[in-house]
């Protein structure tokens, strides 16, 4: 039966519709409301009626009920719909807050950070989120559900300042995180006797696994990836350790997904066989296994992976209860539906839920096809095909979103999951009796040595397929349009393995020469484009001259915009790179660019200037230098003083000179025709 065929499906690509919908129109959550009830209104009206002629018409309505409920759902999780949030109230300078700690996240080389819930401001009843920085050497970390006094400003997070730059702030939003707050040693208090939550109660487990199995001897590095496997953390993962598993293709198995949850299933099943035989026993597996489901995705934190791919095999373990195993596609929907997007709409734009749901939606599809098309009869090859065939449809279904977030292609995938995914369920049942047994201080020392010895294996073979650089393809430029395409040429390629025509050819090939036709339009869009840029760098003056697909850089310091090349490269498609050293004057068309720096001291006579660059914070008298160059727009970037930024734009408000502070407005670029 087809994918689409299945009702839930279709309930669950519409209102991911209408999520889509209401994060790109931002609909009210009243109109969306008024909207849902009308469109309910009018289905009562035609099943009361019971007029067959207008069935299609109610599969419409329904189909638009479900948009508009999307709809409503994402205006609801947005915080301008909720009266208590703090944004609609005066929220704005110094305040109380009432916080409490609901998450940890990974600190950064001088900060530990966490998500906060807004309790109170200013001792009223307030709701929202919040990013808390807390300096590495001011005082001890906080726990989640430790909660807070704090008198202090919420600041808005900084939007990129340079084109190609990750957007944190946007990526904080789709979090329902608008605001941080900045802690100090006197701004805050810790408050006694907090409240506890399942949340703080799982996280206050996990330390206590932690502290049993540090006490026990296992490696540093091994730990980091037990805390991974089995519970969900991967704070305390290296960033070389965490780029051996991204390189190789392993980089799914650090986080609790669908493929641990699943293993676990299969575990409890085999473990509560000997149930069958006994009276009444079939009654209590399913209860058991579920129990069990969530007690371990409560071990793992609750993240939103875990809770996903929880859901989803919860209503698989019902499914197969029900001697129904093979209804997986409205299982999927199911748990997409009615426990994850209908709670937190905003769980849509998270990566790993789109690569998650993807995997997933790939190998339901995809792997029954595999089988069709061949299926050994040889027991030994039979099983390496099925799991080469399960680990290619799901990188299938994940490559376009991985390309289009991550921009590389591990191509050793197959070879790393081949080695490794086959001994995953072996070392999470072994992991998970290590955990019983280090909470009970009943662990070996033999145990220790055997499941250390394990994770250090595992660890070098990720390692060394990490290491070989020739088959992982990087900065791969890949934007939404490409993802689209991708996506499309994936499913006109799959309607032709179903049955071959000549109509369903016809669309495979036109989607082919799509992708292509895209891409050469792109490389000719980059060939004829010239523009400079002037960045925004803190302590640091960097101007870029694009001409195609070749950048030249001038910098006083370029090692400090290596992370910001490789992004940069990537996006724009360039090919060479160049580094010079600072000029003090650029020609940009039949423009001149004059650049000041901390050796200035006059003005030059005798030449036009266009724009006034001003680096390094030159003592200067700026109304001299206005008086005589007379620019059209003066540009201030991160090298300089904030008390000189403030002194130079007074002057220019008073000759109502455009002045352009790369700190505040980003950087400045000036485009090129071609």
């Amino acid at each position: 039966m087809k994918l689409l065929d299945f009702i839930p499906i279709r309930l669950t690509i519409f209102l991911i519709l209408g999520i889509l919908l209401g994060d790109w129109l931002q609909i009210s959550a009243p109109f969306a409301l008024i909207t849902s009830w009308l469109l309910l209104a009018l289905l009562g009206l035609l099943f009361l009626g019971k007029y067959r002629r207008w069935s299609v018409r109610f599969g419409l309505l329904t189909f638009a009920l479900t948009s508009c409920i999307g709809v409503y759902l994402y205006s609801y999780a947005n915080h301008s719909e909720r009266g208590e949030h703090y944004t609609n109230h005066q929220y704005q300078g110094v305040r109380f807050w009432h916080l409490k700690i609901s998450k940890k996240l990974k600190a950064t080389d001088h900060y530990s950070r966490y998500y906060a819930e807004v309790i109170a401001l200013d001792s009223l009843q307030r709701s929202g989120r919040m990013l808390l920085t807390k300096s590495l050497e001011n005082g001890s970390k906080f726990q989640v559900d430790d909660e807070l006094l704090v008198l202090a400003q919420a600041m808005e997070i900084r939007k990129p300042l340079n084109p190609h730059e990750f957007n944190y702030s946007n990526y904080l939003n789709k979090q329902g995180v608008l605001h941080q707050i900045r802690l100090d040693s006197l701004n805050h208090r810790l408050l006694k006797n907090s409240r506890a939550t399942l949340r703080g109660m799982a996280a206050s487990i996990r330390s206590t696994v932690m502290q049993k199995l540090e006490s026990r001897g296992f490696g540093k590095s091994e730990l980091s990836i037990i805390q991974a496997l089995l519970l969900g953390d991967r704070m305390e993962i290296s960033r070389d350790t965490y780029e051996s598993y991204q390189r190789s293709g392993a980089v799914h198995l650090l986080a609790v997904s669908g493929l641990h949850i699943g293993i676990v299933l299969l575990i409890l099943q085999f473990l509560l066989k000997p149930l069958g035989v006994l009276p009444g026993g079939n009654k209590l597996q399913l209860p058991i296994i579920l129990l069990a489901l969530w007690g371990f995705a409560l071990l793992a934190g609750l993240s939103p992976s875990v809770i996903r791919a929880v859901s989803m095999f919860s209503f698989i373990a019902y499914a197969m209860s029900l001697n129904r195993p093979n209804n997986i596609h409205n299982t999927l929907a199911l748990s997409v539906l009615f426990i994850l997007l209908a709670f937190d709409p905003l769980l849509l734009f998270q990566p790993g839920f789109q690569m998650s749901y993807a995997a997933v939606i790939a190998i339901v599809s995809v792997y029954p096809r595999f089988m069709r098309f061949w299926l050994p009869r040889n027991v030994l090859v039979r099983k390496i095909w099925q799991l080469t065939s399960v680990s290619i449809a799901a990188q299938l279904g994940v490559l376009p979103i991985s390309l289009y977030y991550f921009h590389q292609f591990p191509a050793l995938f197959l070879v790393t999951n081949l080695i490794i995914v086959p001994f995953l369920g072996i070392l999470l049942a072994f992991g998970i009796l290590v955990v019983i047994l280090a909470l009970l201080d009943l662990l070996p020392n033999g145990l220790v040595w055997i499941y250390d010895s394990l994770i250090r294996g595992m660890n070098r073979i990720v390692d060394w397929a990490g290491r070989q650089r020739a088959f992982v393809f990087e900065d791969i430029p890949f934007d939404f349009a490409q993802l689209i395409i991708c996506y499309l040429l994936i499913f006109s390629f799959l309607a032709v393995l179903d049955k071959f025509k000549f109509r369903r050819l016809a669309l495979l090939m036109s989607v082919f020469i799509l992708l292509q036709a895209w891409t050469v339009i792109r490389d000719y869009k980059v060939a004829g484009s010239e523009r400079i840029l002037v960045l925004h760098q803190y302590k640091n003056t960097a101007i870029l001259h694009q001409k195609g697909s070749n950048l030249a850089l001038y910098s006083r310091d370029p090692s400090r915009l290596d992370y910001f090349l490789s992004s940069y490269k990537t996006a724009e498609r360039i090919k060479t790179i160049t580094f010079k050293e600072l000029k003090n004057a650029y020609t940009i068309g039949s423009e001149k660019l004059l650049v000041l720096d901390s050796l200035s001291r006059h003005p030059p006579s005798g030449i036009q200037v266009d724009y006034l660059l001003i680096t390094q914070s030159p003592k200067i008298h700026l109304g001299h230098y206005l008086d005589q160059l007379k620019p059209k727009l003066l540009i201030a970037d991160g090298s300089n003083y904030g008390t000189y930024i403030k002194r130079w734009q007074k002057t220019c408000a008073k000759r109502k000179l455009p002045f352009h502070y790369t700190g505040e407005k980003g950087a400045y670029i000036f485009e090129q025709s071609p």
